[in-house]
C-alpha cells in the first residue's frame, strides 16, 4: 500500500470520500427543506443532489477494496469528483442562492476539489512506488 507524503493511501481517501457522500447525501436529501430556507437554494435539486451521493458513495466504497483495475477507478472516482466542482460552481449560475447558499455551495465544492487531489496524488504516489519495485 503506498502512501505519499502526508501519509494517505488511496483506499483510506476513497473510503473516507465514500462516508463524507454518505453524510451529505442523507443531509441534503433528509435536511432538504431546512437547508433550502437557509441558502434560498430549492429543495428539489438539494434532494436530487442528495440522492445522487448515495450510489457514487457505494461505487466509491467499492473500488476502494478492489485491487484489480483500480487504478482506472480510481481516475473515474476523481474525474467524477472534478465534474461534480464544476456542476456546483454552474448551479451558481443557475439558481440564485443567498450569500450562505454560495458559502455553502462553494465550501462542498472546496472539500470535493480537496478529495480529488489528495486521491489524484495517492494514485501518483502509488504508481511511482509500482515503478521502484517492479
Amino acid at each position: 500500500m503506498s502512501k505519499f507524503s502526508n501519509g494517505l493511501t488511496l483506499p483510506w481517501l476513497l473510503r473516507l470520500d465514500s462516508v463524507t457522500c454518505v453524510a451529505m447525501g442523507a443531509l441534503l436529501a433528509l435536511a432538504s427543506d431546512f437547508i433550502s430556507n437557509l441558502t434560498e437554494i430549492p429543495a428539489k435539486v438539494l434532494i436530487y443532489a442528495g440522492l445522487s451521493l448515495i450510489p457514487i458513495a457505494i461505487f466509491m466504497a467499492l473500488v476502494s477494496w478492489r485491487r484489480l483495475q483500480q487504478k482506472l477507478l480510481a481516475q473515474v472516482v476523481i474525474a467524477g469528483n472534478i465534474v461534480w466542482v464544476l456542476g456546483s460552481l454552474a448551479l451558481l449560475g443557475m439558481v440564485e442562492p443567498n450569500g450562505f447558499g454560495i458559502v455553502f455551495v462553494l465550501a462542498q465544492a472546496g472539500a470535493v476539489a480537496v478529495f480529488a487531489l489528495l486521491e489524484w496524488r495517492a494514485l501518483e504516489a502509488r504508481a511511482r512506488h509500482a515503478g521502484t519495485t517492479a
